[in-house]
Protein backbone atom coordinates (compact mmCIF):
# COMPACT_ATOMS: atom_id res chain seq x y z
CA UNK A 1 0.00 0.00 0.00
CA UNK A 2 1.38 3.29 -0.85
CA UNK A 3 1.09 5.34 1.75
CA UNK A 4 1.98 8.82 0.43
CA UNK A 5 -0.97 8.88 -2.04
CA UNK A 6 -3.19 7.90 1.18
CA UNK A 7 -1.79 11.10 2.58
CA UNK A 8 -2.49 13.27 -0.38
CA UNK A 9 -5.97 12.34 -0.15
CA UNK A 10 -6.33 13.67 3.09
CA UNK A 11 -7.55 17.35 4.46
CA UNK A 12 -4.09 19.29 5.38
CA UNK A 13 -5.19 18.93 9.44
CA UNK A 14 -5.38 15.06 8.80
CA UNK A 15 -2.51 15.10 7.42
CA UNK A 16 -0.60 16.86 9.85
CA UNK A 17 -1.64 14.84 12.49
CA UNK A 18 -0.65 11.76 11.00
CA UNK A 19 2.85 13.20 10.43
CA UNK A 20 2.92 14.17 14.23
CA UNK A 21 1.99 10.07 15.13
CA UNK A 22 4.44 9.27 13.05
CA UNK A 23 7.09 11.32 14.35
CA UNK A 24 6.01 9.92 17.99
CA UNK A 25 6.02 6.59 17.11
CA UNK A 26 9.41 7.24 15.32
CA UNK A 27 10.93 8.88 19.08
CA UNK A 28 9.50 6.13 20.68
CA UNK A 29 11.64 3.44 18.90
CA UNK A 30 14.71 5.32 18.68
CA UNK A 31 14.45 5.71 22.82
CA UNK A 32 13.38 2.07 23.22
CA UNK A 33 16.91 1.59 21.28
CA UNK A 34 18.92 3.54 24.06
CA UNK A 35 17.63 1.54 26.39
CA UNK A 36 19.77 -0.73 28.13
CA UNK A 37 20.18 -2.72 31.41
CA UNK A 38 23.56 -3.72 31.11
CA UNK A 39 25.40 -1.55 34.22
CA UNK A 40 28.73 -4.58 34.14
CA UNK A 41 30.86 -1.74 33.01
CA UNK A 42 29.84 0.56 36.27
CA UNK A 43 29.07 -2.13 38.74
CA UNK A 44 32.77 -3.27 38.10
CA UNK A 45 34.39 0.00 38.55
CA UNK A 46 32.57 0.76 41.58
CA UNK A 47 33.91 -2.29 42.94
CA UNK A 48 37.65 -1.50 42.02
CA UNK A 49 37.07 1.51 43.59
CA UNK A 50 36.04 -0.16 46.63
CA UNK A 51 38.77 -2.55 47.02
CA UNK A 52 41.79 0.62 46.92
CA UNK A 53 43.63 0.70 49.81
CA UNK A 54 42.35 3.35 52.34
CA UNK A 55 44.78 6.11 52.67
CA UNK A 56 45.46 7.22 56.32
CA UNK A 57 43.81 10.73 57.07
CA UNK A 58 46.23 13.43 57.55
CA UNK A 59 46.13 15.15 61.11
CA UNK A 60 44.29 18.28 61.71
CA UNK A 61 47.58 20.99 61.79
CA UNK A 62 48.81 22.42 65.67
CA UNK A 63 46.79 25.06 66.72
CA UNK A 64 49.64 27.56 67.89
CA UNK A 65 48.73 29.47 71.12
CA UNK A 66 48.87 33.14 70.70
CA UNK A 67 49.83 35.16 73.82
CA UNK A 68 47.29 37.61 74.59
CA UNK A 69 48.60 41.65 74.33
CA UNK A 70 46.89 43.96 76.66
CA UNK A 71 46.78 47.69 74.97
CA UNK A 72 47.58 50.06 77.81
CA UNK A 73 47.08 53.73 75.67
CA UNK A 74 47.89 55.77 78.73
CA UNK A 75 51.51 56.11 78.02
CA UNK A 76 50.85 57.01 74.13
CA UNK A 77 50.43 59.19 71.66
CA UNK A 78 46.58 59.22 70.59
CA UNK A 79 47.30 58.25 66.37
CA UNK A 80 43.84 59.92 65.95
CA UNK A 81 44.80 63.67 66.44
CA UNK A 82 47.87 65.49 64.22
CA UNK A 83 51.81 65.60 64.64
CA UNK A 84 53.10 67.88 67.33
CA UNK A 85 55.75 70.55 66.00
CA UNK A 86 58.92 70.17 67.14
CA UNK A 87 58.81 71.31 71.00
CA UNK A 88 61.05 74.10 70.74
CA UNK A 89 58.38 76.47 69.29
CA UNK A 90 55.77 75.11 72.18
CA UNK A 91 57.89 76.24 74.50
CA UNK A 92 59.77 73.00 75.81
CA UNK A 93 62.90 72.59 76.93
CA UNK A 94 64.29 70.42 74.15
CA UNK A 95 67.67 69.58 75.88
CA UNK A 96 65.83 68.34 78.83
CA UNK A 97 66.37 64.63 78.65
CA UNK A 98 69.27 62.52 77.32
CA UNK A 99 69.74 60.58 74.10
CA UNK A 100 68.87 61.18 70.61
CA UNK A 101 67.55 65.64 70.45
CA UNK A 102 67.30 68.11 67.63
CA UNK A 103 70.51 70.38 67.33
CA UNK A 104 68.54 73.42 68.20
CA UNK A 105 72.19 75.91 67.93
CA UNK A 106 72.38 75.46 64.02
CA UNK A 107 71.25 78.03 61.63
CA UNK A 108 67.81 76.59 60.13
CA UNK A 109 67.69 75.88 56.63
CA UNK A 110 65.48 77.40 53.88
CA UNK A 111 64.14 73.51 53.25
CA UNK A 112 63.18 73.36 57.12
CA UNK A 113 60.64 75.84 56.47
CA UNK A 114 58.52 73.16 54.20
CA UNK A 115 56.96 70.05 55.60
CA UNK A 116 58.37 67.06 53.80
CA UNK A 117 55.22 66.19 52.37
CA UNK A 118 55.64 69.59 50.52
CA UNK A 119 58.94 69.06 48.90
CA UNK A 120 59.63 67.00 45.49
CA UNK A 121 62.32 65.37 44.27
CA UNK A 122 62.84 66.70 40.29
CA UNK A 123 66.58 65.17 39.65
CA UNK A 124 70.29 65.16 40.52
CA UNK A 125 73.28 67.05 39.54
CA UNK A 126 76.65 64.96 39.28
CA UNK A 127 79.53 67.88 40.44
CA UNK A 128 82.91 67.35 41.47
CA UNK A 129 82.13 67.59 44.78
CA UNK A 130 79.71 64.77 44.50
CA UNK A 131 75.95 63.82 43.61
CA UNK A 132 73.60 66.94 44.83
CA UNK A 133 69.67 66.43 44.80
CA UNK A 134 67.44 68.92 43.22
CA UNK A 135 64.35 69.77 45.24
CA UNK A 136 61.56 71.67 44.62
CA UNK A 137 59.63 73.07 47.34
CA UNK A 138 55.58 74.03 47.40
CA UNK A 139 56.21 77.47 46.73
CA UNK A 140 57.96 76.36 42.73
CA UNK A 141 61.14 77.08 43.82
CA UNK A 142 64.15 74.35 42.98
CA UNK A 143 66.72 74.26 45.77
CA UNK A 144 70.11 72.14 45.20
CA UNK A 145 70.82 70.10 48.51
CA UNK A 146 73.72 67.99 49.00
CA UNK A 147 74.30 65.39 51.99
CA UNK A 148 74.74 66.98 55.51
CA UNK A 149 71.91 69.45 54.54
CA UNK A 150 68.34 69.44 56.21
CA UNK A 151 64.96 69.71 55.05
CA UNK A 152 61.28 69.42 56.69
CA UNK A 153 59.61 70.76 59.61
CA UNK A 154 61.12 67.13 61.71
CA UNK A 155 64.89 67.81 61.72
CA UNK A 156 65.41 65.86 58.57
CA UNK A 157 68.93 65.13 57.78
CA UNK A 158 70.03 64.25 54.68
CA UNK A 159 72.12 60.82 54.98
CA UNK A 160 72.10 59.78 51.01
CA UNK A 161 71.21 61.08 47.60
CA UNK A 162 70.79 58.41 44.80
CA UNK A 163 69.63 58.83 41.14
CA UNK A 164 65.80 58.27 42.30
CA UNK A 165 65.40 59.08 45.44
CA UNK A 166 67.24 61.31 48.45
CA UNK A 167 67.09 59.44 52.21
CA UNK A 168 67.20 61.35 55.29
CA UNK A 169 66.92 60.40 58.78
CA UNK A 170 64.31 62.67 60.99
CA UNK A 171 64.20 63.31 64.60
CA UNK A 172 60.59 63.28 66.18
CA UNK A 173 59.41 63.69 69.16
CA UNK A 174 57.49 60.78 70.77
CA UNK A 175 56.67 62.71 73.91
CA UNK A 176 57.38 65.83 75.29
CA UNK A 177 61.30 65.67 76.33
CA UNK A 178 62.12 61.66 74.16
CA UNK A 179 63.27 62.08 71.03
CA UNK A 180 63.61 58.75 68.28
CA UNK A 181 64.72 58.77 64.77
CA UNK A 182 62.98 58.01 61.91
CA UNK A 183 64.17 56.98 58.50
CA UNK A 184 62.36 58.25 55.34
CA UNK A 185 63.00 59.47 51.63
CA UNK A 186 61.80 61.24 49.03
CA UNK A 187 61.53 59.80 45.68
CA UNK A 188 61.85 61.03 42.23
CA UNK A 189 58.50 62.55 40.52
CA UNK A 190 59.14 63.80 37.73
Amino acid sequence: MDYSKLLMTLPWASQARLGAQLGCVVLMALLAGCGNDDFSDLNRYISEVKLRPKEPIKPLPEVKLIEPFMFKPESLRDPFKALEQPEQAQGVDVSAGSGIKPDTNRRKEELENFPLDGLRMVGTVNMKSGLWGLVKASDGTVYRVKVGNYMGKNYGKIIRIVSDKIELMEIVSDKPGTWREQPTSITLTE
